[in-house]
């Protein structure tokens, strides 16, 4: 039986001997943040999965953090399994390996902790949502080494011609709204959309809520999210529910509004 499943039978005497002394909260408060930050992040996409963060970071205070770091490994494998749990049963799909770190935040209170979720991609054949690395802990104290391969002994200089030449980074992709027919240039997300003057964007349209739709950025993904409006919006002709993934191309409707997403590459 692990740390967290203890404290949810009511075993906590010796987990609160470690956290209870500077801090106000317990290990499955902890588990709980990840299951909340899993649910915050978890998006849908185009083939019908919908995918949540797999790569979490918790940030401790300095002395929350010694607490931590007492704990190790085991915790945090044990927090990587209630990620797991969560992903199977809420039908979320990752894409990579579980894996949580424990580190050192210099802003924060005792008895404060941030957690945040991301997505990380991991070369393997297949998703292996079952599977998780083994987690770090208390990364920020490890010093990096680094080592420099033997020279080479000299050869003959090669022309410059025929040096390979460096890869140039590929352009970041300008995000433009077409609504009703007028492109608008993104420049900043995320960028709400709405009839209010609190909204980025006015849609003038009374079928349109003063804070209707928002699309922001997560990694690579572009994603529209229904800010909680009255008559809904659609993406490809389906009712939003929550946030979903869009993709070049995508329709966005709201009231009587027409939006097209598009992603414009500048050539040259």
């Amino acid at each position: 039986m692990g740390f967290i499943d203890k404290l949810e039978q009511g075993l906590e005497k010796a987990v609160r001997g470690t956290f209870g002394k500077g801090g106000t909260f317990e290990p499955v408060d902890i588990a709980n943040r990840l299951r909340t930050e899993m649910d915050n992040k978890a998006y849908a996409v185009s083939n019908g999965r919908t995918l949540a963060p797999n790569v979490f970071t918790v940030e401790f205070s300095a002395p929350d953090f010694s607490r931590a770091q007492q704990w190790g490994v085991p915790l945090a494998e044990e927090l990587c399994d209630v990620v797991i749990r969560h992903a199977r049963d809420q039908g979320y799909s990752l894409r990579g390996s579980v894996r949580v770190t424990f580190t050192l935040g210099d802003q924060l209170e005792p008895g404060d902790f941030e957690v945040t979720g991301s997505q990380q991609k991991v070369a393997s054949p297949q998703e292996a949502p079952a599977q998780h690395l083994p987690p770090a802990v208390a990364q920020d104290s490890l010093p990096s080494r680094i080592s420099k391969p033997a020279a080479p002994p000299p050869t003959e200089p090669v022309p410059a011609h025929k040096l390979p030449q460096p890869k140039r980074p590929a352009p970041k992709p300008q995000v433009v709204l077409e609504i009703n027919g007028e492109r608008l240039a993104v420049k900043d997300l995320p960028v709400t959309l709405g009839r209010g003057s609190n909204a980025d964007i006015t849609v003038e349209d009374t079928g349109v809520s003063r804070r209707h739709l928002e699309i922001v950025q997560q990694d690579d993904t572009y994603l529209a999210v229904d800010l909680g409006s009255t008559n809904g919006s659609y993406v490809n002709g389906r009712r939003l529910i929550g946030r979903v993934e869009i993709k070049n191309g995508a329709v966005i409707e709201m009231g009587r509004a027409r939006i097209i997403f598009r992603l414009m590459v500048r050539k040259g």
